[in-house]
């Protein structure tokens, strides 16, 4: 039987988020039911409800979260009822040309659910990231299924699903810290500082946290920054001075750009060392663009990267930071600003525009 629950859906581009009823269909082969436990508010459904993503409305938004599988369907045997599992948008297919030459992280056919929820005239939702969590229940293919220890709460391990990775993974994967290096870190939001948390887990010896607000600069500190530099009132050449200044005047051997603006980008690029390494994380606007110095790229040396979810296979890396986690070792709770209600997803939007929250988790 078809399940009817409450979820958080945008129905068209800017529109208010409702709480509507929401028809989740059996599983089909391959799927599974979990019964969303938290989910967080993250800024790629704040993207997906302003249009930012794509037009196909109406979106069942929510993707960062965690919760207990309650129905399979037909030949799942990668999880079963009762287990304790975070959600990821990057169920690896094995199959495309990315998987088979080893390059799984970039695997370009990621598994889905089989079956569409709906609202109750039948009109079919589009779920944020293929996932759809700010509902009582979501279907998601079991592949997108990654069980944990559940020792962790599911507003804290939830968090892995996108951001706190993203930003983890953007520093250990992507950047591939090393013991040692200084690491600077564009933006302290929630990508951000968990960039700062992952070079930090890294063994980063130096790590520059730059933003145009003090508290946040403050906060960056609880994450692992061993330096802060308020970029307000600073031009592009400043800030790039800035960060060599604390680098023994060559510039860090890792940024990380978590802002994803054409301003933010070119400090990054010039605030490395030669031969440094500039990781994207942060999210540009699809018509954003970016001028630079040819001569410059190629002179400058090193490599200029995308982090896509941080570079991670949820297998592999979401059960080892929860354990970390656990040990004391990274202070995922530290992520989680506030719980909240489904219907204050709204004014959720409204703190991330504001900078005032790291995350806010809706908890089920």
């Amino acid at each position: 039987m078809p399940y009817t629950v409450k979820g958080a859906i945008a129905r068209a581009e800017g529109a208010e988020v409702e709480i509507v009823d929401v028809v989740v269909p059996d599983p089909g082969p391959g799927d599974v039911i979990v019964d969303v436990q938290a989910c967080g508010v993250c800024h790629t459904d704040l993207s997906y409800r302003d249009g930012g993503i794509n037009d196909e409305f109406p979106f069942l938004l929510g993707h960062e979260a965690a919760g207990r599988v309650s129905a399979v369907g037909e030949g799942v045997t990668h999880v079963e009822v009762g287990d304790y599992v975070v959600l990821n948008w990057r169920a690896v297919c094995g199959e495309c040309r990315a998987c088979k030459r080893g390059d799984l992280k970039y695997c370009f056919a990621t598994h889905n659910a089989s079956r569409k929820m709906t609202l109750t005239d039948g009109t079919e939702l589009t779920p944020a990231l293929g996932i759809g969590a700010f509902i009582e229940k979501t279907i998601v293919h079991e592949r997108q299924c990654t069980k944990v220890d559940e020792q962790a709460a599911p507003e804290v391990a939830g968090l892995l699903g996108c951001g706190v990775m993203a930003g983890i993974g953007a520093a250990i994967n992507t950047g591939e810290v090393k013991r040692g290096e200084s690491v600077a870190v564009i933006g302290c939001g929630g990508v951000g500082n968990a960039a700062i948390a992952g070079a930090k887990l890294a063994g980063a010896s130096t790590i520059i946290a730059l933003d145009v607000v003090d508290a946040k600069l403050e906060g960056a500190k609880e994450f692992g920054a061993t330096d802060t530099v308020n970029t307000k009132d600073l031009s592009e050449e400043e800030v790039v001075a800035a960060v060599q200044g604390l680098t023994g005047g060559f510039g860090a051997d890792v940024v990380i750009d978590a802002v994803g603006r054409p301003e933010t980008y070119r400090q990054a690029f010039y605030a490395r060392d030669l031969a440094g390494r500039v990781v994207l994380v942060g999210v540009p606007h699809p018509k954003a663009e970016i001028t630079l110095p040819f001569l410059d790229v190629f002179g400058r040396g090193g490599s200029l990267k995308s982090s896509w979810y941080g570079d991670c296979l949820p297998e592999r890396d979401f059960p080892m930071l929860v354990d970390l986690y656990l040990q004391g070792r990274l202070p995922l709770d530290r992520f989680v600003t506030e719980t909240i209600s489904a219907d204050q997803i709204e004014a959720a939007f409204g703190k991330i525009h504001d900078g005032t929250v790291l995350r806010s988790v809706v908890k089920y």
